[in-house]
């Protein structure tokens, strides 16, 4: 089973815009139909409050930023319980495809023992969600 769920969409503006708009945290309520709320700082080894919307369900998780390379990179490490449980590296990758296009990867690759069963279990709704993400984030830096 492949433990990693990938997105990719292209965005009409610059990387450094889609930068501001993604790790401007404050603003996620106004436009994040997914990630409803980030609280930290998108600072290498910092930890962030991360509350998730799924469906009528909110989440909270507490990820630890792994990369913040300002308009390129942006990764963060969080885990169910403890580590090794069931892990989730999720990234944002900018990658500039030229004529003032940028395409925004986004994703996530899982681990730890109960990654295969959980995954069956949200994995669906999980790409939904990202894709969701990815189309409002378009939205808003290209308005």
């Amino acid at each position: 089973m492949n433990k990693e769920i990938k997105t990719e969409i292209i965005i009409n503006a610059s990387r450094e815009k889609i930068w501001k708009v993604l790790t401007d945290f404050e603003q996620y309520p106004q436009w994040n139909p997914f990630i409803v709320r980030i609280e930290g700082k998108p600072i290498k080894g910092t930890r962030l409050k991360n509350t998730l919307q799924n469906g009528d369900k909110q989440f909270q998780f507490k990820p630890v930023v792994t990369a913040a390379e300002p308009g390129k990179y942006f990764a963060w490490l969080g885990s169910v319980l403890v580590k090794g449980i069931f892990d989730g590296h999720h990234y944002f990758e900018l990658e500039d495809v030229g004529n003032g296009q940028v395409k925004l990867i986004h994703s996530e690759k899982f681990s730890g023992i109960l990654s295969g069963i959980l995954l069956k279990k949200i994995g669906a709704d999980t790409k939904q969600n990202f894709v969701k993400f990815n189309e409002a984030l378009k939205n808003r830096v290209e308005s």
